[in-house]
């Protein structure tokens, strides 16, 4: 199961769905892409396309879990380890392109179906991870690992895979398990939220210019492209300096006029505290408390050991060691400049999807 093996990809899997789901046709998902490389057919899909897909694909491996959970042989890496790597194709061919134009080119009918299926998503993962029979079958393999006779890409593969179930709460109690499926499926929704509201905020936060003298130190043809967006928003006669998804603005390098420059880092600086509808403080303070619980439930003082932990630096306080003697990237001016520069990105929320292909980030 590809996702398996890339974790956050998946940081968007998902519950059950109905029989009758499960007959309708996938469309150009249905079967692997018959181009090179199995590169998907763009000129085939359709946003409407995608929902019924994603409940088939889901609604297919979670037969496929519960086949492979309910295997009366005992387990092996063949019956239970491979399985899981040969499950939910259908559903990676469906989030590797729903999620990259999602991230890349999305709309609102992909925004809508993505805030409709990202707890559901969550929801398929946790029945992965979650299912004490799954987990058994898993556990069975690991333990004799070293007895199977198999090449080192084998048993580093049982090592993960165990390792991935550990870290998704599978040795938690039944009820404590209940308890991290609401925070996953929370936090899903909140993670695609918070996506959506940035990319909303971003959109809107352009910054309009009624005299083309503010535009001094711009090329012609930034001073072009500024005319263009505000033509392509109905603002003939005026210019528009769309915000990108940093911090900083590239036009700052050039702006000469100091007032145009502090109103466009303004408006990028609080494009998401404006207290409309895109404003994502609340989101981010939900977040933030879900994420310390999840991590206290599963055994950590705080998120950032529980996303360490299967990371190269394990621990946060193993991070700043590996900078010893690099001078503290704000102990100048500059440095600091740098520093607030950052953006507050929850970008990585998911590695990959909620979990997935997704968008990697981890929930």
């Amino acid at each position: 199961m590809h996702h398996l093996y890339l974790g956050a990809a998946l940081a968007v899997l998902m519950a059950a769905a109905p029989l009758s789901v499960m007959a309708a046709d996938a469309g150009p998902f249905d079967q692997p892409s018959p181009l090179p490389l199995q590169a998907p057919q763009f000129d085939k899909i359709k946003d409407a396309d995608f929902q019924p897909a994603m409940e088939t694909a889901m609604a297919e491996q979670r037969a496929e879990i519960d086949k492979i959970a309910a295997n009366p042989a005992p387990p092996t890496f063949e019956n239970t380890i491979v399985a899981m790597e040969r499950s939910g194709r259908m559903l990676d061919r469906v989030t590797a392109v729903f999620f990259a134009l999602t991230g890349a080119d999305t709309n609102d009918t992909l925004e809508k179906v993505e805030a409709e299926e990202a707890p559901k998503l969550s929801a398929l993962q946790d029945a992965l991870y979650l299912n004490p029979k799954m987990f058994a079958r898993v556990k069975a393999v690991y333990d004799k690992r070293d007895s199977l006779g198999l090449d080192p890409e084998s048993v580093q593969l049982i090592k993960v895979t165990y390792e991935a179930f550990v870290h998704a709460g599978a040795n938690l109690s039944p009820a404590d398990q209940t308890k991290l499926s609401a925070i996953n499926g929370r936090l899903a929704t909140l993670s695609t939220t918070f996506q959506q509201n940035l990319l909303a905020a971003t959109k809107s936060g352009g910054l309009v210019v009624d005299d083309k003298a503010k535009l001094a130190g711009l090329s012609p043809g930034a001073v072009s492209a500024a005319e263009a967006a505000a033509k392509a928003r109905g603002l003939d006669g005026k210019w528009v300096l769309p915000l990108q998804n940093t911090t900083q603005q590239p036009v700052l390098q050039s702006l000469a006029d100091r007032a145009t420059r502090q109103t466009v880092f303004e408006h990028s600086w609080t494009r998401t505290e404006k207290g409309d509808a895109n404003d994502t403080r609340a989101t981010l303070l939900e977040i933030v408390k879900l994420r310390a619980q999840k991590a206290a439930l599963i055994g950590f003082p705080d998120y950032a050991s529980y996303v360490l932990e299967d990371q190269m630096a394990k621990t946060p306080a193993a991070r700043p060691r590996r900078r010893r003697g690099r001078r503290h990237p704000g102990s100048d001016r500059q440095g600091r400049r740098r520093l607030q520069a950052r953006p507050l990105g929850l970008g990585a929320l998911f590695r990959g999807g909620p979990q997935g292909p997704v968008r990697s980030q981890r929930r």
